[in-house]
């Protein structure tokens, strides 16, 4: 009797230990599609996906949405949701445009307007979800409409700036060696990322560490995953998701910085739909909307896809706004298909 459960628990424990975890799977898949996205643009369309510095541009013109993304992939994780992040970013470059060019400030106090905002409304808006219990949706909501309108009040009529230091700061270019180009004229065009891509990048790695190996970045997880089990384990589930939603918050002041540095000018009109954008790129890096899992590598690759099929789009002459929607949207439906199938496995 004995031996027969032996003979029968074997295969059970050995198919436990083979099973890939769902973030690992989704990961793969995102991966994969943007592999097989990008390399299929590169062989079909040619056109400029044969340069390094296409690749380049995506980074640099998206560097803002991958930091203000990985905010929202730690709400996600946790079963929350931020959509103020794309007010806060415009309120935050509106702010300190209107800080350098009107008052004569300096770089670094800028800096710091923007980190302050964006600690200002995760610190709100963490207290209202994580200790007085209002959903997320809600709070974040009356959080992108506080924003925006504080936006027209800061100013109204959007403008450059035109601070020495900002410009200066805003033109520097990272030369990257041996993926330049040569143009039409034999000149030699070197290949260049701006200094938010090296902040995204930096941001991408601090937290993709945090998730993985820190205490913090396994409380995420447990809360997503059930907050009860949370409890019993001895987490502070609410101190949990306040701070998941303070780090968005800060993510989304620094990427409002970045976006700035990016543009170079002030407006009301600034950051229209990241928020959506932010949550479309978490989906298709693989962040589950019912939290518990996610990845911040597959928030980076969510973005690059995103940009990837929205260059595509272009590329094959379908300038419309509303073809980019409809790709956007096939994406999206793919990966919430694959999203629900692991859902009812776990079942």
């Amino acid at each position: 009797m004995t031996k027969t459960n032996t003979a029968n628990g074997a295969p059970a424990a050995k198919k436990a230990k083979t099973k890939m975890p769902d973030t690992n799977l989704l990961l793969i898949i995102t991966v994969t599609v943007f592999l097989v996205m990008y390399i299929g643009a590169m062989v079909f369309l040619k056109k400029g996906f044969l340069k390094p510095q296409t690749f380049f541009n995506i980074l640099n013109a998206n560097a803002a949405l991958i930091i203000t993304a990985c905010g929202m992939s730690l709400v996600m994780i946790t079963g929350g949701m931020d959509i103020s992040v794309g007010g806060v970013v415009a309120l935050v470059s509106l702010s300190c445009a209107v800080y350098l060019d009107y008052h004569g400030g300096n770089v670094f106090v800028s800096f710091l307007i923007a980190l302050g905002i964006g600690l200002a409304f995760g610190a709100v808006q963490g207290f209202l979800v994580a200790y007085l219990d209002i959903q997320p949706f809600i709070v974040s909501l009356a959080g992108m409409f506080f924003a925006r309108g504080m936006t027209t009040i800061v100013h109204t009529a959007p403008f450059n700036v035109a601070n020495e230091a900002f410009v200066a700061l805003k033109d520097t270019r990272i030369n990257i060696p041996g993926l330049g180009t040569v143009n039409k004229l034999g000149k030699y065009v070197p290949a260049y990322v701006e200094i938010g891509v090296v902040i995204a990048l930096l941001i991408v790695v601090v937290f993709f560490c945090m998730l993985r190996w820190t205490k913090l970045g396994r409380s995420f997880y447990a809360v997503g995953g059930n907050r009860q089990s949370a409890l019993m384990l001895g987490i502070d589930v609410k101190k949990t998701r306040f701070l998941s939603q303070l780090l968005c918050g800060v993510l989304a002041g620094i990427g409002g910085y970045v976006y700035f540095l990016h543009v170079g000018s002030g407006s009301a009109s600034h950051a229209m739909g990241m928020e959506m954008n932010a949550i479309a790129s978490s989906i298709i890096g693989g962040t589950l909307l019912t939290g518990g899992v996610g990845n911040i590598f597959g928030t980076f690759v969510g973005v690059l896809s995103l940009s990837t099929i929205q260059n595509i789009v272009s590329s094959i002459g379908l300038d419309q706004a509303w073809w980019t929607g409809i790709t956007v949207a096939g994406m999206l439906c793919v990966f919430l298909v694959v999203q629900s199938i692991l859902l009812a496995r776990k079942k």
